[in-house]
């Protein structure tokens, strides 16, 4: 493939792979800049409403396990992945025999 600006230029796959990668990570890191000053202004903003101890902790522990969660987005999709490749094989059938309708004392639904 020729860019316009050099015909005796060739762009390879390996270039477009490189470059994808690159901006893979810069939006990776962007994302992760982000939701970490989010973070920040959640517990602050928790501080500013409550002026509680305990509430500002609160939202430090959940913007902490929000960031992990981020952070760790592959160990995430890989628990979650084992978690409904066991399930699969494992596959029960529960039989529920079909009865009257449910009711109370004289008839009536409680």
């Amino acid at each position: 493939m020729h860019t316009l600006s050099n015909p005796d230029h060739v762009v390879l796959a390996g270039d477009i792979l490189d470059w994808a990668n690159t901006k893979t990570g810069q939006v990776r890191g962007l994302v992760i800049t982000v939701a970490g000053l989010m973070a920040i202004c959640a517990v602050l903003m928790a501080w500013w409403k409550t002026r509680s101890f305990v509430g500002t902790l609160v939202a430090f522990v959940l913007a902490a396990l929000v960031l992990w969660g981020i952070v760790n987005l592959s160990v995430m999709k890989d628990k979650v992945g084992s978690e409904i490749d066991d399930k699969a094989t494992s596959v029960s059938v529960v039989r529920v025999a079909a009865a009257g309708p449910a009711t109370g004392e004289g008839g009536r639904l409680s």
